[in-house]
């Protein structure tokens, strides 16, 4: 069984960054897919950033460039660096992982992020 671990949520004001961390562990593992998600107060859950083991990244549109998944990630750990954070951007931040052969989606517990304006 595979468990997704996020850290470094917390309360930030506008403009600062904040860098998240996921770690994957459990048997043995492959992923297409890792990446995050979040969700705000009575919205939809958001994908926000996908990586392959390749590298190519994907990011949503309201990143605007802001977000980015850092190039020190390991087959089984990833993080999420976060600049320029708005108030608009608090959220439960997850991690999200699909597994390679299974196509099965895990998913961490959450972490909080608050951005104060």
């Amino acid at each position: 069984q595979v468990q997704l671990v996020e850290s470094g949520g917390g309360l930030v004001q506008a403009g600062e960054s904040l860098r998240l961390s996921c770690a994957a562990s459990g048997n043995s593992f492959s992923f297409s897919i890792m990446g995050w998600a979040r969700q705000a107060p009575g919205q939809q859950p958001q994908l926000v950033a996908t990586i392959t083991p390749g590298g190519i990244t994907n990011y949503a549109d309201s990143q605007e460039g802001r977000f980015t998944i850092p190039s020190d990630r390991t087959v089984n750990t990833w993080a999420l660096q976060m600049n320029s954070l708005k108030p608009e951007d608090t959220a439960v931040y997850y991690c999200y992982a699909r597994g390679a052969y299974t196509q099965k989606d895990y998913w961490g517990q959450g972490t909080q992020v608050t951005v104060s304006s």
